[in-house]
């Protein structure tokens, strides 16, 4: 997808970022940008070398960007050796990471390129006991994941300011900011800003009941699963990876009802309470939809009316 946030560099500046962490014999032999992420660049290099490496380039730092997605490339960095330690989850390697903007105006960093298709861009392709094999293994690593635990609930990296004790005050931030931007892009919304703000307000007590920091992906759709002979072979862009609430994940969520995924997973979430605090959580993805297309400037009208149909649908069900 195109979007405004994302970094287009130069073969001068490919050539840099190689040398410096290559070596200055090896050069790119080619390059391809990759156009199914949605908000930083990505090139697959191939290199003089023979090996072919993954650059990730986040927006500069002039470029309009929702408060949520400020300084989020360390984050995945930072997340993705986590994992790899812990050896249950399989995700690239990192090789280099670079936020002192000395060669070019971006934060980067390059890893491993690793086998295989995003499952989205496969997935109709192939039959349902395939489909159904690769959800329950999604299952079981989102499972994986959402055991590590951790000390403090929010952002994986962030400021001490931005930890907290409780798992509702951290998405109470994430809702007010939310909304913070949208008022300040001029985004219309399906109620009131006051509205939204009082009918979530009345459901937060509802995540009181999370009590532990567990690892959550969040944004692990299917466009973040490659998938290779069959398999999930890497799981990727851990960059909005926080400390929170296993119901937060995405795949719990309206978008992709799997069976086979809860089956994997071995959990349902479906009390009472838990079917609560996934109407916040399912709204908060919905505004998300929305508002980012006034920062990104998608060039796409259809998907810009889908968003707003999403929402307004959304909105109806959290107050149901």
């Amino acid at each position: 997808m195109e979007s405004q946030t994302k970094a287009k560099l130069t073969e001068e500046q490919l050539v840099r970022l190689i040398g410096k962490h290559f070596g200055e014999s090896t050069s790119v032999v080619h390059r391809t940008e990759l156009t199914n992420g949605w908000f930083n660049t990505a090139y697959d290099l191939a290199l003089s070398s023979g090996e072919n490496v993954i650059l990730k380039v986040a927006p500069g730092a002039e470029v309009e960007t929702l408060t949520c997605e400020k300084n989020i490339m360390k984050n995945e960095v930072e997340v993705l050796k986590l994992v790899r330690k812990e050896g249950a989850i399989p995700v690239p390697n990192v090789y280099a990471y670079d936020d002192s903007q000395d060669l070019i105006p971006h934060e980067y960093f390059l890893m491993e390129k690793v086998p295989g298709q995003p499952y989205n861009l496969i997935k109709e392709s192939m039959s349902a006991d395939e489909r159904e094999r690769i959800e329950v293994d999604l299952g079981r690593y989102n499972r994986k994941i959402n055991e590590i635990r951790g000390d403090s609930f929010g952002h994986f990296v962030a400021s001490p300011e931005k930890l907290f004790a409780s798992w509702g005050q951290v998405f109470a931030a994430l809702m007010a900011d939310l909304l913070t931007d949208g008022r300040r892009l001029g985004v219309q919304l399906p109620a009131s800003y006051e509205e939204i703000e009082e009918a979530v307000a009345a459901k937060l007590p509802f995540l009181d009941e999370v009590t532990e920091p567990r690892l959550v992906h969040w944004d692990l759709w299917n466009g973040n699963v490659f998938v290779h002979e069959g398999r999930i072979h890497a799981i990727i862009d851990w960059e909005r990876a926080l400390w929170g609430d296993p119901l937060f994940e995405y795949y719990f969520g309206k978008m992709e009802p799997s069976e086979a995924f809860y089956r994997g997973y071995g959990n349902r979430f479906d009390s009472q309470h838990e079917r609560e605090r996934r109407k916040l959580y399912d709204l908060y993805f919905d505004l998300i939809l929305v508002i980012e297309c006034y920062s990104r400037k998608y060039e796409n009208p259809d998907h810009v009316r889908w968003v707003r149909k999403n929402l307004a649908a959304g909105w109806v069900q959290f107050q149901d």
